[in-house]
């Protein structure tokens, strides 16, 4: 995708994670404010829990590389639902099934989608599971593409795949463990080369082009960068770069790559980190992402120009809308209330 997208309409979807799932479309202006809210269907379940991040994860939402096809996860029926992008919101294309269970954070590799399946051990381990994304949305799986986690207990909490497709990334929660795959030219995986997290309790991923990995840590509330080896290896550029905030867990990146947000949704905030050359971290400040720091941010993106950031707040059911500046700062746009989001369960962000 690009800034000059042949959409008509730029978009920000949701995920209510209700029993019975859905997904809320919701129509951008060029301010980059949200109105319109449209819910469609999945045709799957969620888990329908109420608290803030039901999943644990980061990526239940996730675009085709063209913007044409929307995908999201059914936690709750092990499952994944593909959506064509039209000019009326959403059409339910299909219902697939996962290849494992809890399926519960997706990544998009060049034509190729990868989901990673929390799992159920011993009955059923966690696992990441690829597919192929045809060109009418339809998906099919990849043989030789599920593989398993560093073990079987691993507890996924986010998938990330290389800006050259080929290798993925996820962070484990019970290990402690970054796992990295290798992709080759027809979406099979081999690995995982394992490494262990800097910092304790690794969540949210991004990775940058020159093999640079940024992951949030929910044990001390901080980012790490990692330069990422071509044998998989991940090693350490900045190490638990402290943000002094509270449940550090979601990270998203602007794409210049200059600047990394993460939601502190223990307290309420977001703290946006600069990226130097060579993907070395500092911290330039932390804001709230309600005035009364009342959100309990989780889920954020950016849209592709770098011009917005959307956040999702976990216990309102509200979404906060931000303008970014030339020097990476957030000026909070709107709060936008009526989303049609469970005030407390909603799960996934996505930019179009």
């Amino acid at each position: 995708m690009s800034c000059n997208k042949n959409n008509c309409i730029s978009r920000v979807f949701s995920m209510t994670n209700e029993i019975n799932n859905s997904v809320v479309a919701y129509v951008r202006d060029n301010m980059g404010t949200l109105s319109c809210p449209k819910a469609f269907s999945t045709g799957g379940n969620g888990t329908g829990l109420q608290q803030a991040d039901p999943l644990g994860s980061q990526g239940s939402i996730a675009l085709s590389s063209n913007g044409k096809f929307l995908f999201v996860v059914n936690a709750g029926s092990n499952n994944i639902s593909g959506f064509r992008v039209c000019q009326g919101g959403l059409y339910l294309i299909e219902v697939v099934p996962s290849g494992g269970i809890f399926p519960n954070s997706l990544t998009i590799n060049n034509n190729n989608l990868y989901v990673t399946n929390a799992g159920n051990p011993p009955q059923s381990p966690a696992n990441v599971t690829g597919f192929h994304i045809h060109s009418d949305g339809h998906l099919s799986i990849i043989k030789g593409s599920q593989r398993p986690l560093s073990s079987r207990d691993a507890k996924s909490r986010c998938i990330v795949s290389s800006p050259c497709n080929d290798k993925l990334v996820v962070s484990e929660a019970v290990t402690n463990n970054l796992s990295v795959y290798n992709v080759d030219c027809n979406g099979r995986l081999s690995g995982p080369t394992v490494t262990p997290s800097n910092g304790v309790g690794p969540f949210g991923s991004a990775y940058l082009n020159n093999n640079i990995l940024v992951v949030s840590e929910v044990g001390p509330n901080a980012l790490s960068s990692y330069m990422v080896m071509n044998n998989g290896v991940l090693d350490v550029i900045s190490g638990t770069v402290l943000n002094n905030q509270a449940a550090t867990c979601w990270v998203s990146v602007n794409p210049d790559e200059h600047y990394a947000y993460t939601s502190n949704s223990g307290n309420g905030t977001i703290t946006q980190y600069r990226i130097m050359n060579g993907g070395t971290l500092t911290v330039v400040e932390t804001i709230p992402s309600t005035p009364n720091r009342t959100g309990t941010p989780i889920d954020s993106g950016i849209d592709m120009c770098g011009k917005n950031f959307y956040v999702l707040n976990g216990r309102e059911g509200s979404i906060s809308v931000f303008k970014i500046d030339n020097n990476g700062h957030l000026v909070l746009l709107q709060i936008y209330q009526d989303t049609k989001l469970p005030q407390i369960g909603a799960q996934g962000l996505a930019i179009l």
